[in-house]
């Protein structure tokens, strides 16, 4: 926690402190003076105190995200995990899967891209299922229509080495990086406008945005394992530790 937010929150916890505690006790204005006075003076002279309770107030709030996460895991997991509306890499049976939410303009996504191409190349059981989640503004939406669009002519191992081509490229990418590609891996182009321009490429992404908004997704790259929301570039060593331990007892973290 951040020295200036630290300050802030024991501020309110203070005067919080120094109003709840007399009200409650029927004190006069006198009392509650005084009370206000020890209470404030032990905080100040005793600060770990309120740093260890902050501590715990930050551990519950983590703990309350986490259990409504899985809950909306749980609860749309159908969409999340088998949902004709996405591009299905990796072993399409395979025992374990890793759901990607990412953006064509994301850095940390192209940060993590290695990371995920080693544990797919690795596991022979991973399943990996990306979600196109373009936050990054409209060129970000583009590239997520085109590849969108796409994978009705590319799938499996062609739809990877599409999607890693243009994640992995430099600079702001949109509709015409992603459509330049598409043509140099052999798209017939005729086709691709025509699904551009299907409804279902928007829905599709629409239906990202949802599932997205339901686990409370702000940013990517976002993974759901299991039933857990793993959130940021947490590298493939953390990954990798994950999915073994959902092998193992089905939770990112075997207790």
């Amino acid at each position: 926690m951040s020295l200036p937010r630290f300050f802030a929150i024991a501020g309110l916890a203070i005067s919080a402190l120094c109003a709840v505690a007399p009200a409650r006790a029927g004190m006069s204005d006198a009392q509650k003076t005084e009370v206000q006075g020890i209470i404030r003076d032990y905080l100040i002279n005793n600060p770990d105190v309120l740093r260890d309770a902050l501590a715990e107030m930050e551990r519950r709030q983590k703990e309350a995200d986490a259990s409504a996460r899985q809950k909306a895991v749980s609860d749309a997991a159908p969409q999340i995990f088998n949902s004709p509306n996405q591009a299905v890499l990796g072993n399409p049976n395979g025992k374990v899967t890793l759901v990607e939410f990412f953006d064509y303009n994301c850095g940390y996504c192209k940060k993590s891209l290695d990371d995920i191409a080693r544990l797919v190349k690795e596991d022979s059981d991973l399943r990996l299922v990306i979600k196109d989640f373009p936050v990054l503004g409209p060129g970000s939406i583009e590239a997520a229509e085109v590849a969108t669009a796409l994978r009705k002519q590319f799938s499996g191992d062609k739809y990877w080495q599409y999607h890693y081509k243009l994640l992995g490229m430099k600079g702001q990418v949109g509709r015409a990086q992603a459509i330049s590609v598409a043509k140099d891996m052999g798209a017939n182009l005729d086709q691709l406008n025509r699904d551009l321009a299907a409804p279902e490429t928007k829905s599709s992404i629409q239906e990202v945005m949802k599932i997205a908004d339901g686990l409370q997704l702000t940013g990517t790259p976002s993974f759901v394992l299991g039933n857990d929301v793993v959130i940021g570039a947490v590298g493939y060593d953390e990954l990798k530790s994950e999915i073994d331990s959902v092998k193992k007892c089905g939770k990112t973290a075997c207790g």
